[in-house]
């Protein structure tokens, strides 16, 4: 669980990432999560962008994904959604 404070620290990191996963009409699927998946152990930090025609609000795709890849909302912004976990082997980020 993330402070205020961290959060805002990774909200202002996630501003100048762009979005690496698109999330679309198919929506959640096994290929996304390991995509974010490896994507978070990676880099810790991730923006996702939820296209149009996905069919749900960003808000609901994160509160999907977040429990399912063990990361925290850091915000979720328009259809915009960051996410966070920390590499336990190698962390990148000092929050």
């Amino acid at each position: 669980m993330l402070t205020s404070k961290q959060r805002a620290i990774l909200r202002g990191m996630a501003n100048t990432i762009e979005p690496i996963v698109h999330i679309g009409k198919d929506g959640i699927s096994d290929a996304l999560i390991k995509q974010c998946d490896d994507a978070l152990t990676a880099r810790e930090l991730i923006k996702l962008s939820v296209l149009e025609t996905a069919g749900a609000p960003a808000r609901e795709f994160a509160d999907k994904l977040a429990p399912q890849l063990k990361s925290d909302v850091v915000q979720v912004i328009g259809r915009k959604i960051v996410l966070y976990r920390r590499n336990k082997k190698e962390p990148k980020i000092k929050v």
